[in-house]
C-alpha cells in the first residue's frame, strides 16, 4: 500500500532557535509585536509503500531518526496517512 509520511521536525524547546529570534525580531520591526515567540522547524513528506500504516509509522520513524533529524537538538513528531486519489 502507499502511504505519505508527514514528518515535522523542531528544535527541542530546551535550546535556543537563533532563527526564531531573528523572525521574532523582523516582526517587531514590521509593527507585529503580539507575537510572543517564534519556533522555526521543517517539514518534510515521504511517499513511501508498507504493508500497513504501522510499518510506515516505522520506516519513517528511521527515516527520521538516522537522517532527517538531529536527536541531540531536534525532536520530530510523525503523521502518516493514506494519499488522495
Amino acid at each position: 500500500m502507499n502511504f505519505v509520511a508527514e514528518i515535522k521536525v523542531m528544535p527541542l524547546k530546551e535550546l535556543l532557535d537563533p532563527q526564531g529570534k531573528a523572525v521574532l525580531g523582523g516582526l517587531a520591526n514590521l509593527g507585529i509585536k503580539s507575537i510572543t515567540d517564534v519556533r522555526i522547524g521543517k517539514h518534510i513528506q515521504l511517499n513511501l509503500e508498507a504493508a500497513s500504516i504501522e510499518e510506515a509509522r516505522i520506516i519513517a520513524g528511521e527515516a527520521a531518526k538516522k537522517l532527517l533529524a538531529n536527536p541531540v537538538m531536534e525532536e520530530f513528531t510523525i503523521l502518516i496517512s493514506e494519499p488522495a486519489n
